[in-house]
């Protein structure tokens, strides 16, 4: 990952003399994953710090941070469908790639599989379920440009609130002070990270790393519609298959470390957690953020990005329906994304 920063200095410098924008928009990217990952480790510092609730809530909301900052600048740019389509590629990304990778190789080396707890899983489906909702109800209702918006907005709301209503049940139910009282923070850690940063640092690093963050998501979307043409891609397609993956990227890496160290529980919260921020916080942050914008953003997705996140939703849910899984049920995960990608591809 460290490696990856070096594109940082390379891509603004690509940008300034106006470089070819498939480059500038190759190079921002890879220095966009690392930014990532190294936003979600100094966050988990910084929570530590801060008690189990609203470090907690730290991780959680941080986690879609990336994707936030990246769909804003598009916003600002005016790129209102590749915004949509980003939104729908994290969700069908992280539930099909991201889990499918996860067991794939977190059980290769395993003859008898990776098994997990059933109950959390069937909690995760229940909020993917709802967010479906959040997504058709709005194309079912949608009578003109002013209703549009009126729906998005207050199913926005639904939905924010239905998300932080999900973390207080995560952090009350599943961690308890009562059912551990020597439970810290601590826990929350990346297994193969070393010592902590110091409370000062955390901070300083976290604003650091969201400067940067948002610099390189600029100069990433200022090249975006005249790289995607150069490579013959649809609006779309650009966003489901290759802005959601640049800014989920962190969230994919982890969840197969945590698959390879036999944490596949871990891994799923990662993966399609990831897909539920997105889905109940930054799809409505997102709409606010249209509106304060002045951008006509809103829940109205196509109808074939919803067929595509119903589908995840449905494969991730049939795969996950016993407690245990093997390498094959993420080979068909894996094929089901990529299927999806074909379509995509060929959509006009």
């Amino acid at each position: 990952m460290k490696w990856l920063l070096l594109c940082i200095p390379v891509g603004l410098s690509l940008a300034f003399y106006h470089a070819d924008p498939v480059v500038v928009f190759l190079v921002s990217a890879l220095a966009i994953i690392p930014l990532a990952q190294y936003l979600g480790d100094v966050t988990e510092d910084l929570a530590s710090y801060l008690g189990s609730a609203t470090g907690g809530l730290l991780i959680a909301s941080m986690g879609t941070f990336p994707d936030l900052i990246i769909g804003i600048f598009a916003l600002r740019h005016g790129l209102i469908d590749v915004v949509k389509a980003s939104i729908t590629g994290a969700i069908v990304g992280n539930i099909l790639l991201g889990v499918g990778l996860a067991i794939l190789l977190g059980t290769r080396r395993i003859k008898d599989g990776l098994t997990f707890d059933p109950n959390t899983t069937h909690f995760f489906g229940g909020l993917m379920l709802l967010a479906i909702m959040g997504l058709i109800i709005p194309a079912i209702f949608s009578f003109s440009t002013e209703t549009e918006r009126e729906i998005s907005l207050e199913i926005s709301i639904i939905l924010i609130t239905v998300y932080g209503l999900s973390v207080l049940f995560t952090f009350t139910q599943v961690i308890s002070p009562q059912e551990d009282p020597e439970w810290k923070m601590e826990s929350l850690q990346h297994p193969s990270k070393g010592n902590k940063a110091s409370l000062t640092t955390a901070s300083g690093l976290l604003l650091v790393l969201a400067v940067f963050l948002s610099i390189m998501s600029e100069v990433l979307t200022e090249v975006l519609e005249p790289a995607a043409s150069t490579m013959g891609f649809s609006a779309t397609f650009t966003g489901i298959f290759l802005l959601a993956p640049i800014g989920g990227a962190a969230e994919l890496i982890n969840a197969v470390r945590f698959a390879r160290k036999n944490q596949l529980d871990v891994a799923l919260a990662t993966s399609i957690g990831s897909s539920i921020q997105t889905a109940l916080l930054a799809a409505p942050l997102l709409v606010f953020g249209g509106l304060a914008l002045g951008q006509p953003m809103n829940l109205l997705f196509g109808q074939f990005q919803v067929v595509a996140i119903i589908l995840a939703v449905v494969a991730i849910n049939n795969t996950l329906s016993v407690g245990s899984v093997r390498w094959m049920s993420g080979i068909k995960l894996i094929a089901i994304y990529l299927m999806l990608g074909v379509g995509f591809y060929y959509q006009p």
